[in-house]
């Protein structure tokens, strides 16, 4: 392929960040968008100089000039909507949290690798260059073993019924929203957790407000993690090791510096800016992937988002929180 088409899937807050990033990748291009409002869709059309505007879902599944989709639809909505593209034979990046139950997300793989189809969970964090650099140095033992993760990622919101974050039917609350990353961040450097234990809290329609994770491990290893829409909190991570520990600064999730405190010697900083927003790292592997003829991505594979989908579920589940897919919205 000598240039990659790009297709958004859902005009909203995120997509408005990641389109504007297409300018720093080489040989992509967003070429159409497509909302359940016709309108919608125009208007982000003619915003960002995206050519077509498609006014229902399908359209856009349909279209035979995309050769990807960037979905950013709610949560329960990804589901169904990957499902039709894997059937139309079109590439996936889809935005976290992946789905909103573990069943669904393993429909999706499952459909995906049976297609041969590339498909990855838009978790920008991994393509980072801070936190590229963050696993170079765990590879070459610059710490030792690493025994222990802490993250928090936390915002004060208001509670309005109104705001999609908010909302059960949309998958609202602090665990798909916000805990998604504080989960794949413990999971890319400890692997696959052997239990879940979540407490916190939840708002009067029953979405979680806050929620505090201890991941465990057979051998001793842990992560201790917090999320919350209830209050801010810093945003901060610490890997630890055997011999010293990283800093990541706030706000991890997208960091421009990491500390390296190694047992012995002065901490060294190290600061390395993403390009433009910081989404063009994700949106050039996915590219490269497709150039490649790969159906998955070693950075972000889909074992990795089904261990953290799972995670989310058996914390949700212990809050006493459910969710759904939507099966309407095609």
């Amino acid at each position: 392929m000598s240039e990659i088409r790009w297709g958004v899937v859902g005009p909203g807050r995120i997509a408005e960040k990641v389109v504007a990033d297409f300018a720093a990748v080489d040989g992509a291009r967003a070429v159409a968008v497509a909302s359940r409002s016709a309108d919608r869709a125009r208007d982000f059309a003619d915003r960002h100089g995206v050519e077509r505007a498609h006014g229902s879902y399908a359209a856009i599944l349909a279209d035979p000039d995309v050769d990807v989709l960037y979905v950013a639809t709610p949560h329960p909505q990804h589901h169904a909507i990957a499902l039709g593209a894997i059937a139309a034979g079109k590439a996936l990046l889809v935005e976290k949290a992946f789905t909103a139950t573990v069943a669904g997300a393993r429909e999706v793989v499952d459909a995906a690798r049976a297609a041969d189809v590339f498909v990855m969970e838009a978790m920008w964090t991994r393509f980072q260059p801070a936190v590229v650099r963050l696993r170079e140095l765990i590879a070459d033992g610059a710490i030792g073993e690493v025994r222990s993760v802490q993250a928090d990622l936390g915002v004060q919101r208001e509670f309005d019924l109104t705001d999609r974050l908010f909302a059960r039917e949309l998958g609202g609350g602090a665990l798909l929203d916000l805990g998604v990353y504080v989960v794949s961040f413990a999971q890319m450097l400890l692997g696959d957790p052997d239990t879940v234990t979540a407490t916190g809290s939840l708002f009067d329609n029953g979405v979680e407000a806050e929620a505090s994770l201890l991941l465990g491990y057979a051998d001793g290893r842990s992560a201790t993690l917090m999320t919350s829409l209830h209050n801010a909190l810093p945003g901060q991570a610490r890997v630890f090791g055997t011999a010293g520990w990283i800093d990541v600064l706030p706000r991890f999730h997208h960091p421009a510096t990491i500390v390296l405190h190694r047992v012995g010697a002065e901490a060294e900083e190290i600061t390395l800016p993403a390009l433009a927003a910081g989404y063009s790292h994700e949106l050039i592997e996915v590219t490269e992937c497709l150039r490649a003829g790969r159906t998955e991505s070693a950075v972000m594979p889909l074992a990795d988002t089904l261990a953290v989908q799972d995670a989310l579920e058996q914390a949700a589940g212990q809050l006493g929180v459910t969710f759904a897919e939507d099966p309407a919205v095609l």
